[in-house]
């Protein structure tokens, strides 16, 4: 009989081993990651959306460790919402990647973790963030997680400035869908997140609907 005592991935680290993207267009951004999610060689979730809401229109796509990523997002938004309301308006994109910059940056010895913030503010538009190690860099576009090495050729060729929204959520697709089929812990469905003035609309993409290629 299985015994569960005796299964190795109980004592493994959780973690998103992922893909995760983000890119600006003119009015807003995309956001786009896999969903699943490993504790060593066993897959534990296969469905986990790694897109968290910081704000109304301000995400975060997650990577590393599921505990540490999420447990830092948490903290973000909770600072944002007193944020927001001592300001009296909707805090600002750059001011939830600098909160993500200081507490990965405080807490490295702790967490393990790499999150890409990306949203709309009235000052500047769409924005997206990398937060890395007590660093801060706004980029018209972005990559993170295990499957990022598979694709950064795909993107650095396929990307160009002044891209549509509809461009930006195929380019996000296909890169996902790339990084899904080479990365052993990348799968799963694709979860996108348009984020314009309007506000924030999330979609799923199964599977069987993801585009194929040549290898498939």
């Amino acid at each position: 009989m299985f015994e569960i005592s005796n299964s190795s991935w109980l004592s493994e680290e959780v973690k998103t081993g992922t893909t995760i993207m983000a890119i600006e267009f003119d009015g807003g951004v995309v956001l786009g990651s896999d969903s699943r999610v490993s504790a060593g060689e066993a897959i534990v979730n296969r469905v986990m959306n790694k897109l968290s809401p910081l704000h109304d229109k301000i995400y975060c796509a997650l990577s590393g460790s599921a505990a540490d990523a999420q447990a830092m997002a948490d903290m973000v938004s909770y600072q944002l919402q007193l944020h927001s309301i001592e300001m009296g308006e909707a805090p600002r994109v750059c001011s939830a990647a600098t909160l993500v910059r200081n507490i990965s940056y405080k807490h490295k010895e702790e967490l393990s973790a790499h999150l890409i913030v990306a949203g709309w503010d009235r000052r500047k538009g769409g924005q997206v963030f990398v937060t890395l190690d007590g660093m801060i860099a706004r980029q018209p576009f972005a990559v993170g997680g295990s499957g990022s090495s598979y694709i950064y050729g795909y993107v650095d060729s396929t990307y160009r400035p002044g891209m549509t929204k509809e461009e930006c959520l195929h380019f996000v697709t296909n890169t996902l869908t790339l990084a899904m089929g080479r990365d052993g812990s990348s799968g799963g469905v694709a979860y996108l997140v348009t984020i314009t003035e309007k506000g924030s609309e999330e979609k799923v993409i199964l599977g069987n609907e993801l585009p194929a290629f040549h290898d498939e």
